[in-house]
């Protein structure tokens, strides 16, 4: 049994003009064709798509694009279209950009704040190529270094943190400074 628009109907109650009808009214649109080496691979409104049900296509655009001299760095908006994908991956977006501005190593290319738009198909978020990959380990806050590779992340206990804060509120000046730069 399945419930449509508060309606109860089996499929058998229907014949398959009423089912088709009923699908197109919904804009869905399923098809399974059958592939070689593999089980039905799905073909849906979207166009062609591989085994996972995904396009292999993405656009990526680039605006306000800006060159920062003090940090060393490039920066701008990237705005990706990926109709009939869920999303792309942050390292084939280095690469897409690395070609688009000639960068030598993709590592010095830091991608970050991506949000997808309701309904899908287009993502919105920040992109910084900097100069170097020496350059990106200078001004970068470390949790993004970790996330690309680029740093090793500390891993302390919590009571080891509560115990160096605790010994530092008891402390001013140049050996308040010193316990706490010890990490």
């Amino acid at each position: 049994m399945r419930r449509w628009r508060n309606e109860t109907w089996t499929w058998s109650e229907w014949d398959g003009a009423e089912r088709e009808r009923r699908i197109a009214g919904t804009g869905w649109k399923h098809e399974c064709t059958k592939t070689e080496g593999r089980s039905n691979s799905c073909v849906g409104a979207g166009g062609d798509r591989n085994a996972m049900g995904e396009t292999k296509t993405c656009t990526v655009r680039t605006r306000k694009f800006m060159t920062n001299r003090l940090l060393q760095r490039r920066q701008f908006v990237v705005d990706v279209l990926h109709p009939g994908r869920p999303n792309v991956s942050k390292s084939e977006l280095q690469e897409k950009l690395g070609k688009m501005y000639n960068v030598s190593d993709t590592k010095a290319i830091i991608l970050f704040g991506f949000r997808t738009q309701f309904g899908g198909g287009r993502s919105t978020g920040f992109g910084l190529i900097y100069d170097s990959v020496e350059a990106a380990k200078k001004f970068e806050p470390t949790y993004r270094l970790v996330r690309f590779g680029l740093a090793e992340k500390v891993t302390t206990s919590r009571k080891q943190i509560k115990e160096r804060k605790n010994r530092a509120k008891k402390l001013r000046g140049k050996k308040k400074a010193a316990v706490t730069s010890k990490k």
